[in-house]
């Protein structure tokens, strides 16, 4: 008898202790440097998908799911890269949703998520040159490439009647990806661009910047910068000195904290940025605002399904180990199989328990290219009475 009892709460120890068994899930973004207002609500969309998977109780027979913060910076490849080692060596992470801007993912995307098996997916970094990466099938995003924002962002300008347009970009991966694209794009389709030139974060004065984009003359300005940074600096000196007073947008300034920009409500304000208005998207904004998310910048829907598709590849696998992830995440996210939006991945985590194929839709209608990253789709946006407007999805 005494044998039995102690077999039996050994069995319950067991079994408690694995439905408390953690699991780790690093989520490393800009949270300082030019994006860090745009950060916090992609990091609550990353972690609102860790919650919702965690409290299903169907994650790994009951397993928990644990975000571990880093900081990419956005900008600074070194501390970046340490702050994944961070993750990977000491947080144990098995899996990385991150990280946000270009030169930093790829940095730590090589020195240390590929060299160590680990899998990333990021919700925003949309550098051209990350679609060849050689990442061993390590490499994932839920954001479309620049390539194709390029086009989309010539597309709005031309047809909101500008024939000749200047160009500045942050002087980075992301940036210089996003000019190429665009500049030509724009001449394909018939536009004059007077002059493209980068421009350096974190100078309190733009004004000579802007003195030589104005000097080349235009019909508007592209700002393909930071809205924390040198984008906006860029934008309130050509405000203030009336250089240009019609501004093109990349998805870097697309967030609530331009909205206060002193003389912006005389300006003419257009842009692109990833996004539907679908169904799905417009369920996901709801669950972000009832989750604590305050804003509504870009990729806080791709930050949610990163973290989804890299927790539904290790329900695929049965185990939450760095090497089960990778070889899965193509088969959640495309068709065949049954569709999946937001909010329901504990329907999605007993179907693929039970081994049937889900196509993964999610907050932005997730579809991989053979390479692993989203097709995507582009809103075209601008400022009406103080806020960000949909003018349609391209």
């Amino acid at each position: 008898m005494r044998k039995t009892l102690l077999l039996a709460a050994a069995s319950v120890f067991a079994l408690t202790a694995a439905a408390q068994a953690e699991v780790k899930m690093g989520v490393i973004l800009g949270f300082t440097g030019p994006i860090e207002s745009l950060t916090p609500d992609m990091a609550a969309g990353a972690e609102l998908a860790m919650k919702e998977a965690s409290e299903s109780g169907k994650f790994l027979d009951g397993e928990t799911i644990t975000s571990v913060r880093a900081d990419s910076t956005c900008v600074d490849a070194a501390a970046a890269t340490a702050a994944a080692e961070r993750l990977i060596t000491s947080e144990n992470v098995v899996s990385i949703m991150g990280a946000d801007c270009s030169g930093v993912t790829t940095a730590i995307a090589n020195n240390v998520g590929i060299p160590n098996g680990v899998v990333m997916i990021s919700p925003s970094a949309t550098s051209p040159a990350l679609t060849t990466i050689e990442d061993n099938g390590l490499f994932f995003r839920t954001a479309p490439s620049d390539a194709r924002q390029g086009e989309v962002l010539a597309d709005v300008a031309m047809e909101a009647g500008i024939k000749s347009i200047a160009i500045t970009y942050t002087n980075n991966d992301d940036g210089k990806g996003l000019a190429d694209s665009f500049e030509a794009a724009f001449k394909a389709a018939g536009g004059e661009v007077t002059i493209t030139a980068p421009h350096e974060d974190g100078k309190g004065d733009y004004s000579a910047e802007v003195g030589s984009l104005a000097s080349a003359g235009g019909d508007a300005l592209a700002v393909l910068g930071y809205v924390d940074q040198g984008g906006r600096g860029i934008m309130q000196a050509a405000i203030d000195t009336g250089a240009f007073d019609t501004f093109v947008l990349g998805d870097g300034m697309i967030g609530d904290s331009l909205l206060d920009l002193p003389g912006l409500d005389a300006a003419k304000v257009i842009g692109t940025a990833p996004g539907t208005e679908s169904e799905d998207a417009t369920k996901f904004a709801e669950m972000a605002k009832e989750n604590g998310a305050q804003g509504s910048g870009p990729y806080q829907g791709e930050s949610y399904d990163a973290a989804a598709l890299m927790i539904l590849a290790m329900q695929k696998a049965g185990s939450a180990d760095r090497g089960s992830i990778a070889g899965n995440v193509m088969d959640i996210a495309n068709a065949p199989g049954e569709q999946i939006g937001p909010g329901e991945l504990a329907k999605a985590l007993e179907l693929v328990a039970a081994g049937t194929d889900i196509d993964y839709q999610g907050a932005t209608g997730v579809e991989f290219t053979d390479v692993g990253e989203a097709k995507g789709s582009y809103k075209q946006l601008t400022i009406e009475d103080g806020a960000w407007k949909t003018v349609q999805v391209r």
